[in-house]
């Protein structure tokens, strides 16, 4: 059967399957799936152990049928989710004043920071006709997704090159007349540094504004962190002038996805955050976050897991991820051939090489069964290698450190795709993205079509060669060929 016809005859199928086989049929598509159970997968999946996902699996179930769009009908999820914003208040240093809401994760937490900024701007200075918001350039992707969403201009800023933390004089120096919200990290994904929040929060008071707190990434593991004695800036509501935090639980607190949370500084703020319809003709929608109807599971799942690991055991945890992560750390610097990018405040590490090929270390690592991540190069950040250390990489630090040294000298001397010539086109506007440009690209990845390479060194390679915008085109277009049934 060729692909065509697969496509053709993939419908709901006419009598419908028996329970086993539906679940073998599941079970079958995990095939090439990463084996993230077996600790050696750094990023992606953040995993406690197999009692906390019980746990947790048995939480979403119970709930799953649940609807969180009105907390009238369900007032179990009503409780769960102030009582889980109460736990994420006290954790981050808030007082009785500071409210929140539980989202579906870290991207919905920031899209909505960020229209909670542009409504306040709103209601209280309506000579804002395009409002803008200033970011690190380390900062999320998910601000430029709702730069996007929302109309608010993302005016970027670059960072220190050496610490890779935010510049607090340059952030102040792109303040305009329509600017709106300052945003920081507490750490940036890429680097794993915390920015120096309480000198970013003294700019936005100065200039009376928002002053968002990315801490989607490490919010919850940082102050464990800060317990076993890491030093790092303090980034959370103990902090006069940040207004919001988001902070993640389906990261490092290990709650299923999709489980994140929103704090503002008082009810006064959060309540630009929310939307509300009386003006049609069904029943009156009154919504807290994006979603709607929303299952009650992710927000049980999440209650659940935090009762039943607890401070104590989080504490655990997080005294593991340090070691692991001082462990990584030390071996990366005793690498000559590899140099670590900035100081990480927590168990997120950036590495990158001159003499060797990041790209290919990253497959060199693949093949022998790692997942490492790899990073286009961006600003003063090369292209590098980023790890997310969880608890079940913890055991497999030292046999990370020597398969990285293995993989380091099987990349040294790789072959290179040289896309220079065909990042210069691009700048100077002789070439545009079409169909037969794409397929060229490909080709020159050594791709065939379009599928799930094998590789990424090649087609990171010329990525990385490329402007930023073409990138985000050339991956688009890409993306848009991959998802067709």
């Amino acid at each position: 059967m060729t692909a065509g016809e697969e496509a053709t005859a993939m419908q709901i199928p006419k009598q419908g399957m028996k329970k086993d086989a539906v679940l073998e049929a599941l079970e079958s598509y995990r095939a090439d799936d990463m084996p993230w159970r077996e600790g050696r997968t750094f990023g992606y999946v953040f995993d406690a152990g197999r009692e906390v996902e019980a746990v947790a699996k048995e939480a979403y179930t119970r709930f799953l049928s649940e609807n969180a769009l009105d907390p009238t009908v369900f007032p179990s999820l009503l409780r769960f989710e102030n009582e889980v914003v109460a736990m994420a208040r006290a954790h981050l240093g808030g007082d009785d004043d500071v409210v929140g809401a539980f989202t579906s994760g870290g991207t919905e937490s920031i899209i909505l920071a960020v229209k909670t900024a542009r409504d306040f701007a709103r209601a209280t200075r309506p000579e804002v006709k395009r409002p803008q918001m200033i970011l690190p350039v380390t900062a999320h992707a998910a601000f430029h997704k709702a730069a996007a969403y929302l109309d608010v201009e993302a005016v970027l800023v670059p960072v220190n090159p050496d610490t890779f933390r935010a510049d607090v004089e340059a952030m102040r120096a792109a303040i305009t007349p329509d600017t709106i919200l300052l945003v920081a990290s507490a750490p940036s994904y890429a680097h794993g540094v915390v920015d120096p929040v309480p000198e970013l929060a003294e700019v936005a008071r100065q200039h009376n504004l928002l002053f968002h707190v990315d801490a989607c990434i490490g919010g919850f593991l940082l102050p464990y962190f800060k317990r076993l004695g890491a030093k790092f800036p303090d980034f959370d509501f103990s902090v006069e002038g940040v207004t919001s935090i988001s902070m993640d639980l389906h990261k490092y607190a290990y709650c299923p996805k999709g489980a994140s949370v929103l704090l503002h500084r008082s009810g006064k703020l959060r309540k630009h955050q929310i939307f509300a319809c009386a003006a049609w003709s069904g029943y009156t929608v009154v919504n807290t976050t994006i979603q709607s109807s929303k299952s009650g599971g992710p927000l049980a799942a999440a209650w659940a897991v935090l009762n039943h690991v607890g401070d104590e055991g989080y504490e655990a945890i997080a005294r593991g991820l340090k070691g692991a992560a001082d462990t990584v750390v030390a071996g990366i610097q005793a690498m000559p051939d590899l140099r670590l990018l900035g100081r990480p405040d927590m168990s997120l590490v950036a590495f990158t090489s001159e003499s060797v090929d990041p790209f290919v270390l990253a497959d060199e690592m693949k093949a022998r069964g790692w997942y490492i991540q790899a990073q286009l190069s961006q600003g003063n950040s090369p292209a590098n290698i980023h790890l997310s250390i969880n608890p079940s990489n913890v055991p497999w630090a030292e046999q990370l450190l020597v398969d990285l040294a293995a993989s380091v000298e099987a990349a040294r001397g790789a072959p290179k795709t040289d896309a220079s010539g065909l990042a210069a086109m691009f700048t100077s506007g002789d070439v545009v993205l079409n169909d037969d440009t794409f397929g060229a690209i490909l080709s020159m990845a050594g791709i065939d079509g379009v599928g799930l390479p094998g590789k990424m060194a090649e087609i990171n390679q010329i990525l990385d060669a490329l402007p930023a915008a073409v990138r985000g085109e050339l991956l688009k277009e890409y993306v848009n060929r991959l998802f067709v049934p």
